[in-house]
């Protein structure tokens, strides 16, 4: 008796087919999953991809715009930045009005008057220090605002995100305000 064989009582019997299934064949398996390298079409896959990829870019965007979290970049995810951006959103501050302020003070540097142009940068240095006041007083108020709701330990570090998003107009701001004016977050 050979040690390593089986015995012919003990040999694997196949498993019986389902009725009125037949095995498919090798070649109709292979012919089955065979899907080209290249398509046919190479200027109609190329535009369905365009296609595809300019739809996912567009959800994208809008989700973005709203605020939805898988979407935003890792500096604006979190539900404290959350609140800040709904904070700065609902505050009224100095900084929204910086850039129709360059606007104006650049008109002003275009008349040919010396003493205009002075008058322009005395504004203009006077406005910059009380948008960097303004700052310093909403920085202070966002980390107390943020103290009793998150704790001490993530009350700090948010002044600089806050600041630069209140020195953009409103309707420029991403994500978009999710809030009203005079709204503050609870």
């Amino acid at each position: 008796m050979p040690l390593f064989s089986r015995s012919d009582a003990k040999k694997a019997q196949p498993e019986p087919q389902p009725e009125g299934r037949r095995t498919p064949k090798q070649s109709e398996q292979i012919a089955r999953n065979r899907r080209p390298l290249v398509p046919e079409d190479r200027k109609e896959a190329r535009r369905q991809m365009q296609d595809k990829m300019r739809a996912e870019r567009e959800k994208a965007r809008l989700g973005f715009e709203r605020g939805e979290e898988r979407y935003l970049p890792v500096r604006d995810r979190g539900p404290i930045r959350k609140y800040v951006r709904d904070w700065v959103d609902a505050r009224l501050s100095l900084g929204t009005l910086a850039m129709p302020m360059m606007i104006v003070v650049l008109v002003l540097t275009f008349i040919n008057d010396p003493q205009w142009r002075v008058v322009a940068n005395i504004v203009l240095w006077a406005f910059v220090l009380l948008v960097v006041l303004d700052s310093v007083f909403m920085a202070w108020q966002l980390r107390r605002a943020l103290k009793p709701k998150f704790g001490a330990k993530d009350a700090k570090g948010h002044g600089w995100y806050a600041t630069m998003r209140a020195v953009q107009l409103p309707f420029m701001r991403m994500p978009k305000p999710q809030t009203k004016l005079f709204r503050y977050p609870e």
